[in-house]
């Protein structure tokens, strides 16, 4: 038989249960075609010696904004590490901007309060900018500060007509103005001017996300929320813009992407007596190939756990009198899932409080009750704060919780603050859902976290904040439950275990090559593996040296 590629001397974990180790893999067509033994006799265009290292299957981020990723890459970084303190965020708002025409906007990301001690002011951004437009989104992208001339561009030029926003909040001095701060849904006074952006743009975006996720050892991932202009994606162009960053061979990860709630519109008549609430042309999830897919809706029942804006069923503990906010009204949460539902759509609900949660975890009971439909495998993204009954509805409904590892490092101690010592404990439960029955996927949410997967799985395991306190320690997952979280686990959030999360031949030939064991080393030290080399369908992505790559005859 004639391959396309034979990987050997490595060290393969499969976690395939019928052959769990290999140590050569041969490739054909993108896809495994034989291991070890298997290959004697075997040619093969290209031969791939990963001398003697470790090798797993390709990670595959659940929850995972490639294009604001590679946004980020491309504008201000004013997260803790490059910025560490108020007073460098506005330092390096000041270098930016005296790199800029006098009427460029000055773009940033990552900051966070809860690390510097305070939200950025218009004022101080005014004086920075030397009164350019300046837009710094917060690192969980649930809200961002502008500055007088970026309320000025949208329309603001006196700052106390900004107005209220149903399911957001405008902060404001003692006069009544705008101090900058723009909450949830809020933000789009703003974003509604730098939205969509060109396409050229966001394809730029795309192509710096794909090489950035590569490099971490991505092979796929789930963008969610796409087609529309406020935050959630670019515009209603996005799907053209991944399918130009793929024709142009800049989308080297596996892409599953969720248009967004508001994308879809109510179409007309699809058939006697019913309605079709969708995409034009009924396109729905499932639809596309192996490389790029349209996967669940997304929808947003609440905001954020560190900036105190997702919908508690109590006050924060840091936040007397706050318990949150609903981005939409109980009723037409209900309505978006129903009617989704109904129309053949998986979704995917933001709800990181457990208020909001309850609210959607209703819905989806309602929908399923009234429109039956087998394994559909809704989603909760994030499932942030989750009591135990919570956790039994979800696994009763068949739900997909998809919690986020990295966070309990990054915003550990942001949330230990929101929530208090004893809710604290409920926070981005994991062994809970396993010992309940759940497939637990894993995400990172990036860029609001790191997106390396090595470092989700290690907090997955460690569960500590930065500052070293433990977060939750009884919801800690083994080395091997978080692998499989971050490979079988996410394929199956997507309906895709059948090609991906396993090595094991007719699957996809995308794996990780690793500095060491994964499942080897020492819990506390998963964090220090680094990825050597990243293949996808048998083609090698992304290399730092690992490989050692040769024509070849016999194998």
């Amino acid at each position: 038989m004639r391959l396309d590629a034979v990987f050997h001397n490595g060290r393969f974990t499969t976690l395939d249960p019928d052959r769990p180790t290999a140590r050569s893999i041969g490739v054909l067509g993108g896809r495994i075609a034989a291991f070890d033994e298997e290959l004697r006799g075997c040619t093969a265009d290209m031969v791939v010696d990963l001398g003697g290292a470790h090798a797993v299957p390709g990670f595959n981020d659940a929850h995972h904004h490639l294009s604001m990723v590679g946004k980020g890459l491309r504008e201000l970084d004013v997260s803790y590490a490059a910025a560490p303190g108020l007073d460098a965020v506005y330092r390096a708002v000041a270098e930016r901007a005296a790199t800029l025409p006098a009427d460029a906007w000055v773009l940033g990301a990552g900051y966070d309060q809860n690390k510097i001690g305070a939200h950025p002011t218009a004022e101080a951004l005014d004086r920075a900018a030397q009164g350019r437009p300046v837009w710094l989104v917060h690192t969980s992208h649930h809200m961002a500060v502008a500055s007088t001339e970026a309320f000025a561009r949208a329309g603001f030029t006196d700052l106390s007509t900004v107005p209220e926003v149903p399911g957001g909040m405008v902060v404001r001095g003692a006069d009544g103005r705008a101090e900058g701060l723009l909450q949830e849904t809020a933000m789009q006074l703003v974003e509604r001017v730098l939205r969509p952006a060109p396409a050229e743009e966001w394809i730029a975006n795309i192509a710096a996300g794909s090489e950035a996720a590569l490099a971490v050892g991505l092979t796929s991932a789930t963008e969610p929320g796409i087609g529309v202009t406020d935050g959630i994606g670019n515009g209603p162009a996005d799907l053209d813009a991944f399918m130009r960053a793929r024709e142009r061979g800049q989308l080297g990860v596996r892409m599953t992407v969720m248009p967004y709630i508001t994308a879809l519109r109510n179409c007309g008549v699809f058939e006697p007596g019913a309605r079709w609430y969708g995409l034009d042309l009924g396109l729905r999830t499932g639809f596309g190939d192996e490389w790029l897919r349209i996967g669940p809706t997304k929808i947003l029942s609440d905001g954020s756990l560190i900036g105190r804006s997702a919908a508690m069923c109590c006050d924060y503990h840091d936040s007397p009198g706050n318990s949150g906010l609903l981005q939409y009204e109980r009723e037409q949460i209900r309505r978006y899932i129903v009617e989704a539902h109904r129309c053949g759509w998986q979704v995917a609900t933001h709800a990181i409080g457990d208020a909001a949660l309850d609210i959607v975890l209703d819905a989806y009971e309602e929908a399923g009750r009234l429109y039956p439909r087998a394994d559909v495998r809704h989603r909760i993204e994030h499932a942030a704060v989750t009591s135990d009954a919570q956790v039994a509805r979800i696994a009763a409904q068949g739900l997909i919780p998809v919690p986020q590892g990295r966070f309990l490092s990054e915003t550990g101690d942001g949330l230990l603050a929101a929530l208090g010592p004893v809710r604290g404990q409920l926070a981005y439960r994991m062994r809970s859902f396993l010992d309940a029955g759940v497939v637990l996927p894993g995400s990172s949410d990036a860029p609001v976290v790191a997106g390396d997967p090595l470092l989700s799985i290690h907090d997955m395991v460690n569960r500590r904040t930065a500052s070293g306190m433990p977060i939750g320690p009884h919801e800690a997952v083994t080395a091997q439950e978080a692998l499989r979280a971050y490979t079988v686990g996410s394929a199956h959030a997507v309906h895709e275990e059948h090609i991906k999360g396993t090595l094991t031949r007719g699957m996809l030939a995308d794996f990780v090559v690793l500095s060491d064991d994964l499942l080897g080393v020492a819990p506390e030290r998963i964090r220090e593996l680094t990825v050597g080399a990243t293949v996808v369908g048998g083609r090698v992505a992304h290399d730092s040296g690992a490989l050692k790559v040769s024509a070849a005859e016999e194998s």
